[in-house]
């Protein structure tokens, strides 16, 4: 499989659904490219910087933090430096000005609409945004503001499903569904969610095919179990055995201690 570039990714617009995961983990990265993922993405962070090249088989988006950046150009260095680590696209949740900085310079950028968690306050909080007249031209006139900024993509983030349909035929743009139904150019997911990793609640958008939180809960009593076998195995002196360690000859050791 060779991963999606921007290009790609845009010509299949109209023509196919793309699938994509936000991963946490290198190994969910990895996973998601075994698996054929179209498109993978995580939080800009040291620890993560990595990832995009343990699966260059994959498009690979590293995220700029929200809240991370005081201006364009810190941004633009972020940004910068997520490309040279290997991703084809970021994504930025900062205004059209913002992104404009950005993709002037060439960086491709995903953009965020609807139900922004950062910005909640100003739509009501953590629900569906769009079901308004207001909202709904709100959502649109942002969307053709981004475009016109030079974003080749948009999040759409728990949008009426039919306003996202309309205007993903109205957008030159890629659009992503998180919650925004199946009109959209793409859907996405967060790993978590999508593996069953959360204990309490699960986004009414979000589809869960495993459960690792109980795979996990099954270690984490193994755990201690085997922690509890051993405390008893020293407290009974069953540990450590003959296996365990080593010895040297009784005539060696009585000269060692006696020369």
């Amino acid at each position: 499989m060779t991963a999606l570039t921007v290009k790609g990714l845009l010509d299949a617009k109209g023509k196919r659904q793309l699938a994509y995961v936000q991963v946490a983990r290198e190994e969910e990265a990895i996973a998601a490219s075994d698996a054929g993922m179209d498109m993978i993405g995580t939080a800009f962070i040291p620890e993560r910087a990595h990832f995009a090249k343990a699966v260059p088989n994959s498009h690979f988006q590293f995220g700029m933090p929200w809240g991370k950046h005081a201006d364009a150009t810190e941004v633009l260095r972020d940004a910068m430096a997520a490309m040279q680590a290997g991703a084809q696209s970021v994504y930025c949740g900062m205004s059209p000005h913002i992104v404009e900085v950005l993709a002037r310079e060439g960086v491709p950028v995903i953009c965020h609409v609807g139900l922004v968690p950062p910005k909640a306050t100003w739509t009501g909080g953590y629900r569906a945004v769009g079901r308004t007249l207001d909202q709904a031209m709100m959502v649109w006139h942002q969307v053709k503001d981004f475009e016109a900024a030079g974003a080749f993509a948009v999040e759409m983030e728990v949008v009426a499903a039919n306003l996202a349909t309309e205007i993903t035929g109205r957008t030159s743009m890629l659009t992503i569904s998180l919650g925004s139904g199946g009109g959209c150019d793409a859907q996405y997911l967060f790993s978590a969610d999508l593996l069953g990793e959360n204990r309490g609640h699960i986004p009414r958008h979000a589809k869960t095919y495993r459960n690792f939180a109980a795979e996990r809960d099954k270690l984490q009593a193994e755990r201690v179990a085997a922690y509890k076998e051993y405390i008893a195995d020293v407290t009974s002196g069953a540990f450590p055995e003959a296996g365990h360690v080593v010895s040297i000859d009784d005539e060696t050791l009585q000269k060692a201690l006696n020369p």
